[in-house]
């Protein structure tokens, strides 16, 4: 596991943070301190914007190949300590170890590998009519990220920018800083010019605030909360600058009559309880028709039996995190939902740790607080639907539209129906989950897309020049 560092990374070296506050990191699955961190103030943010700026004119000149040596560089030094990414992962999220290994170290790995490519590959020039357009970096970006993929929401952020030749500050989540600063020493030994990339470590409402409202930024990219990112979205209108938000979900799993009822279910219930069900796009409500309604909730208990607290279900990321979730399944049991499995009680035989029991909810209705709102742990409610309209107006009937999933007898009828949902991406049929596609949301699920070529784009500006 990565040892804590009691400092900030700014301007290429590891300097003590302007404070003496520092954050203690635990392990959700043991509740013991596993290391701190420094709680950093507006003072440090300020040190490392200026950094940043700094190194802006240096980075944004160099040429897109030696940019993309440098990702490279990264992307190789991420597989070389592949094992040791993962332990940290573990400790301080609680990810059981396959999962940790498999989604939260592979997944990053090839999206920096995605951006080595993009950023040798993008033509940063094109000729429109009489004009040239270049494609220019956008400045200094803050980027804000959550806990629940900590190294992944980071490399999606920071690999773009460092492609399009922008100089980044990050301030990463507060209860997983430790693979945030891993990432770091892997830049710092990939040969990032100093001042490139810069980690900030603190609070959201005192780092995070601070870099998202200085001066010296010009795109605010944040991963979190709708209710946080209505406030940095404010704050970077208000500035006039841009801003990236990757907000929260309540994703819709449509089971179509005629579709293979046993696969969509038990795939939407592992989609759910993957992470704890601590993933934005997770597919918490699943749709399915009266006449095999009950069949589905059946197979769902099932599957929700497979995921046992301390071994394929990991905890919660903090006690605040734990609490949340049961008072979301105590509402839902006060609203007339059913428990299907699971519950609000503690699991038995984990004295310690963040666990929630993995919570099947049947008798759901499209208007419970359950069906509405983002649970984030492991919770799945099931809803009936009397025909393909109706589904389509539950699907749609809720502010998010971050992702979701359509199963049916063919895939002209998913298509069909994938399209008149409000949602960013959709899987047919249990398609899978592509790096390259652009990923980002609806209505208040956010602004802007990450990954790939759309996920570049956020990072340029146009300049055209008209001969």
């Amino acid at each position: 596991m990565h040892q804590a560092r009691d400092a900030m990374y700014i301007g290429g070296q590891w300097r003590p943070a302007r404070g003496e506050r520092r954050i203690d990191v635990l392990d959700p699955a043991s509740e013991r301190v596993i290391g701190q961190v420094p709680a950093g103030t507006a003072l440090d943010v300020d040190d490392a914007v200026r950094a940043a700026r700094a190194a802006l004119p240096g980075w944004a000149a160099t040429p897109p190949a030696d940019r993309a040596a440098v990702l490279a560089a990264a992307r190789d030094l991420m597989v070389a300590r592949r094992e040791a990414i993962a332990t940290t992962v573990t400790a301080e999220l609680g990810a059981p170890p396959a999962f940790a290994a498999a989604v939260h170290t592979d997944l990053p790995i090839t999206v920096m590998g995605s951006y080595a490519t993009l950023a040798a590959e993008h033509p940063f020039e094109e000729r429109v009519g009489n004009s040239r357009v270049f494609h220019e970096p956008v400045g200094v970006v803050g980027a804000i990220t959550p806990w629940n993929y900590p190294l992944h929401q980071v490399v999606a952020k920071v690999a773009p920018a460092l492609a399009a030749g922008c100089t980044v500050v990050l301030k990463p989540a507060e209860d997983t800083p430790l693979v945030a600063q891993q990432f770091a020493e892997i830049l710092h030994e990939a040969g990032l010019p100093a001042g490139v990339f810069n980690l900030v470590t603190g609070l959201g409402p005192v780092a995070g605030q601070a870099l998202a409202e200085h001066p010296g930024v010009d795109l605010v990219s944040f991963t979190g909360s709708t209710a946080v990112g209505r406030l940095i979205g404010a704050v970077a209108g208000g500035a006039v600058k841009r801003v990236a938000l990757e907000l929260g979900g309540k994703s819709a799993n449509v089971v179509l009559p005629g579709a293979d009822l046993a696969r969509a279910v038990n795939v939407g219930v592992a989609n759910v309880f993957a992470n704890a069900g601590q993933t934005c796009s997770a597919w918490t409500r699943i749709l399915v028709d009266e006449a095999r309604y009950e069949e589905a909730v059946a197979i769902a208990a099932k599957a929700a039996a497979k995921y046992v607290p301390g071994d394929r279900l990991g905890p919660l990321v903090s006690a605040a995190q734990r609490e949340r979730v049961r008072g979301y399944i105590r509402s839902g049991v006060e609203q007339g939902a059913r428990i299907v499995t699971g519950g609000a009680e503690a699991p038995e035989g984990l004295p310690t740790g963040y666990y929630v029991r993995p919570t099947v909810f049947a008798d759901v209705t499209a208007e419970m607080t359950v069906a509405q709102e983002e649970i984030f742990g492991p919770v799945v409610v099931l809803i009936r639907y009397r025909d393909e309209e109706d589904a389509l107006r539950i699907a749609n009937g809720t502010v998010y539209g971050l992702a979701g999933a359509v199963w049916a007898a063919d895939e002209e009828t998913a298509v069909a129906f994938a399209r008149r949902m409000d949602t960013g991406q959709v899987d047919i049929n249990g398609g899978r989950f592509n790096p390259l596609a652009p990923f980002g949301g609806y209505k208040q699920s956010g602004v802007g897309r990450e990954l790939g070529s759309h996920g570049l784009a956020e990072y340029l500006q146009t300049k055209s020049l008209q001969f």
